[in-house]
């Protein structure tokens, strides 16, 4: 587990100055590097092999093939966050020459290939070049590195599992577009009303459609997940995390879920409960477990996994933090999201938990739960309680005490560097 999170009253009453932040388009993430580039290629290649194999289709079934092609468009167009941090954390402690990891550019125990049997990768050979893979540059060079096929294989799992989590979770927000375009649900739904369901009926058939592809990218995760590689500690280990995780987002889906009832006349949570779900929802899947899993497999000692977890998981509550802010205050024509959405809702969120706590606001969010009132004046008041502001504060103390931990860890330059541009994405990003 991880250690405690700030104390929110502390932070909301007295938030103190926080950095100057970087509005220019160039505060994303990390810079591209050869290494990466060539893993990234390598995950996109290593899922394009998962949906082709044979033993991962049902040629019997008529519909099948058409739920499969539209799940498969649901790893498209991502940032993948997660691979990326799984790709750092094994980095780190390969690097370091871990109880034996294999070593960059060499194959260490062969990753099973995409339906689960062994991949015929001789030991000691190069790994395979993806399709579209930068070339190998001289001995030495970044470019020259070759992806290790068992981490390819975990960070593949967990690009994976952020698609099945947010397909399910488009059908608990009854939410029909994803990344600019509809979701695997909208398109089962446009295709009963085309075949002449009544609309209550197409909803309830895109619905369920979407529950079975959330299904099927869970399954494919956690197969990836579990045999990605063949060293029997490891991978129960990894295996471990990512069940762990599976569950951790779960039970936070459904604590946001039952949060949301405030708008029924329910105390509206507040700032801890907001951030104990965050964590669990999206925060452990997302930051915690791919660092953990990641330098697992490399054989780091766990408790420095462990603390390389904590460290995550403060990141991606503060990347939650962040999203908040975004859904309130940010620029819709950047971040693609309106920002009018989370208020109208009645969604709960660290803004609205600190506003609560001054009359005048509580007022206004009661009136726009009622529609007497709108969403723009309920902006203006969270504005003037300084919700924004405190939400800004709170990112930066859950940042700030993430870098504390990564500094405390025996890291590689390299990959120290790369997860202290991390830290700086999350508080710098503006979609």
């Amino acid at each position: 587990m991880s250690a405690p999170g700030p104390d929110p009253s502390a932070i909301l009453a007295a938030p103190r100055p926080s950095r100057v932040r970087d509005t220019s388009p160039a505060a994303s993430l990390p810079v591209d590097d050869a290494a990466w580039v060539r893993f990234r290629t390598a995950v996109q290649h290593e899922l394009d092999e998962f949906f082709a194999a044979p033993g991962n289709r049902v040629p019997a079934s008529p519909g099948f093939p058409v739920l499969w092609e539209r799940v498969r468009g649901q790893l498209a167009g991502g940032k993948l966050i997660r691979p990326r941090l799984t790709h750092i954390a094994w980095s780190a402690f390969a690097a370091a020459g871990s109880a034996g990891a294999a070593a960059p550019g060499r194959a260490g125990t062969p990753a099973p290939g995409p339906s689960g049997a062994p991949a015929s990768v001789p030991a000691g050979a190069p790994a395979s070049v993806p399709p579209g893979a930068p070339a190998a540059g001289p001995e030495g060079s970044p470019a020259h590195e070759l992806p290790d096929p068992q981490c390819v294989r975990l960070a593949a799992s967990f690009e994976m599992l952020h698609a099945a989590l947010l397909v399910h979770d488009d059908v608990v927000d009854r939410d029909w577009r994803r990344r600019g375009r509809p979701t695997v649900g909208e398109l089962f739904r446009r295709d009963a009303a085309a075949a002449g369901a009544p609309e209550h009926e197409a909803e309830h058939a895109g619905e369920s459609a979407a529950i079975l592809a959330g299904d099927l990218l869970l399954a494919g995760a956690l197969r990836l997940a579990t045999t990605c590689t063949t060293h029997p500690e490891r991978s129960r280990a990894v295996a471990d995390v990512v069940f762990e995780a599976v569950s951790a987002s779960a039970a936070g889906e459904l604590d946001d879920l039952l949060l949301s009832l405030h708008r029924f006349g329910a105390e509206h949570p507040g700032v801890q409960d907001i951030l104990d779900m965050e964590r669990l929802k999206t925060a452990t899947y997302s930051f915690e477990a791919p660092l953990r899993a990641g330098a697992l497999l490399a054989g780091a000692p766990a408790e420095q996994a462990e603390r390389l977890a904590r460290a995550g998981a403060l990141l991606g509550v503060g990347y939650q933090v962040v999203d908040d802010v975004l859904g309130t205050f940010g620029d819709p024509e950047v971040t693609g999201k309106s920002v009018d959405a989370d208020l109208r809702s009645g969604k709960a969120t660290v803004l609205t938990a600190h506003g609560m706590q001054t009359p005048d606001v509580r007022r206004v969010l009661e009136d726009l739960a009622a529609g007497t009132t709108t969403v723009a004046a309920a902006r203006a008041a969270l504005t003037a309680s300084g919700a924004r502001e405190a939400g800004v504060a709170l990112a930066t103390d859950l940042v700030d005490r993430a870098r504390g931990i990564l500094d405390g860890l025996p890291l590689p330059p390299t990959q120290r560097e790369q997860l202290h541009e991390l830290c700086h994405h999350v508080l710098n990003r503006h979609s």
